[in-house]
């Protein structure tokens, strides 16, 4: 038992180590990109349909760090405020399955393809997403339930806060708060995934290869959050243990993009209609890409295995893991703290 559970630590700790230094570099992009982007400059672009529309709305969610209101009041703001319900739906789609600090999360433990291959694959997700909605939806805009505006610090009009300041709040205090305690806890099962699982168990024994592995999680994927950041060290679990980059990569786009919450805050306010396209967007494109990845890069999935097993993170890691772990501890508590005043 003792040796299981130093097992579980060591693994903890090479993650944490091998992915921290990116992270940290994530969260101040992150800060900055919260002051730079405005949620009026995000409303303002995204009323008409078509396909600039939907493209500019499907750009700006691929790198864009929303604050701790989350995407989907943000994305009911955007609507209630004169977005089309395709536009509304291809920033849905797109910015939750990346961000700025996922991206280097994902390239620090899944290599290059996989860090450029998600952005991409979160752009062509919100454009078809959109593009179905617009296309099937023609009804006007429904305000019998308009949606609470983002009233958080980063939404906020006329702070006279020093940009700087409030930027690197927002990456380094508020973000954390929001993902620190679904990191932690994405970091401990893959780390538990790693300590107990045989090697190749996923490929030989369980799901095998091939578009069932890909349909099952899928539906693991699809009920539950996970964001997009805390689902990267669960994915190299996963890929270390034998599952393929493709069955990883459509948990990785259904997980962060879909969750039961969502799903019902979007039928809700947008309709029956937009719900059912949104979710026939997630699942085609996750399938799709899944599919795509594995067959334009066969040896991926080694690369990635030999990547995990050899992680060896420098002192610079060492250090850098133990600033994030002190960074996310805080936040969480904090976080609490809010939660205990606010009630």
């Amino acid at each position: 038992m003792v040796e299981f559970v130093k097992i579980i630590i060591l693994d903890f700790w090479a993650t944490v180590a091998e992915m921290s230094p990116y992270l940290l570099f994530g969260f101040f992009v992150a800060g900055i990109l919260s002051v730079l982007v405005s949620q009026r400059l995000i409303e303002k672009h995204f009323g008409s349909r078509g396909f600039w529309s939907l493209l500019k709305a499907s750009i700006l969610g691929v790198p864009l760090p929303l604050c701790s209101c989350g995407v989907i009041p943000v994305s009911m703001s955007l609507h209630k405020h004169g977005a089309s319900k395709g536009s509304t739906i291809a920033f849905l789609l797109s910015t939750p399955q990346t961000g700025v600090d996922s991206v280097f999360v994902t390239y620090s433990l899944l290599g290059p393809v996989l860090a450029v291959y998600r952005p991409i694959v979160a752009l062509l997700t919100g454009l078809f997403g959109g593009a179905i909605v617009d296309f099937f939806e023609r009804s006007r805009i429904n305000e019998d339930h308009p949606p609470e505006k983002c009233a958080d610090e980063c939404c906020a009009e006329g702070n006279k806060t020093n940009k700087i300041i409030k930027g690197l709040k927002y990456g380094f205090v508020t973000l954390p708060r929001d993902i620190g305690k679904a990191m932690l806890i994405g970091l401990i099962i893959a780390a538990i995934i790693t300590a107990i699982v045989p090697d190749d168990f996923f490929a030989e024994k369980l799901l095998g290869t091939g578009i069932f592995a890909m349909i099952i999680m899928m539906f693991l994927g699809i009920p539950v959050y996970v964001c997009a950041t805390a689902s990267v060290p669960i994915a190299a679990a996963l890929i270390s243990k034998g599952l393929t980059p493709g069955a990883a990569l459509v948990f990785l786009i259904t997980g962060p993009a879909t969750n039961a919450a969502g799903f019902a805050t979007i039928m809700k306010v947008l309709g029956w209609k937009t719900a059912i396209g949104y979710l026939f967007s997630v699942v085609i494109c996750a399938l799709g890409a899944g599919l795509s990845l594995d067959l334009l890069f066969p040896q991926l999935s080694s690369t990635v295995q030999a990547h995990v097993h050899q992680m060896e993170p420098s002192i610079y890691g060492h250090i850098s893991a133990v600033v994030l772990l002190t960074m996310l501890s805080l936040a969480i508590l904090s976080g609490k703290k809010l939660h205990r005043t606010e009630e």
